[in-house]
């Protein structure tokens, strides 16, 4: 069991940048892949990026390709979420979610019901 802990989060103008981290805890934290989800109010919260639990592979929506950069140091057991020209479309709640990798290879998973544990959030807000 881990348990995650979103920072980073605050208030930026379109066209700027933002680091989220997530900081993973627990037992055998660097085992496991790590993705980032949004949730916008009134709206399902959807996939953003995954890394999966060695850093080797990653995984991105379509939207943030190109301007989102997931990494991640395993001897911190932090995942960042490096999100540049950002749109006021990408504001939302932004959740870091695990599941257990070690040893699982390929693209990490984008559907959130693969995902057992979850962070409080933190909110990203993009002003016009």
């Amino acid at each position: 069991q881990v348990q995650l802990v979103e920072s980073g989060g605050g208030l930026v103008q379109a066209g700027g940048s933002l680091k989220l981290a997530c900081a993973v805890s627990g037992r055998i934290a660097s085992n496991y892949d790590i993705g980032w989800f949004s949730q916008a109010p009134g709206k399902e919260r959807e996939f953003v990026a995954a890394i999966n639990w060695d850093g080797g592979s990653t995984n991105y929506a379509d939207s943030v390709k190109g301007r989102f950069t997931i990494s991640r140091d395993n001897a911190k057991n932090t995942v960042y979420l490096q999100m540049n020209s950002l749109k006021p479309e990408d504001t939302a709640v932004y959740y870091c979610a695990g599941r257990w990798g070690f040893e699982r290879w390929g693209t990490p998973a984008s559907l959130r019901t693969m995902y057992n544990y979850w962070g409080q959030g933190t909110q990203v807000t993009v002003s016009s």
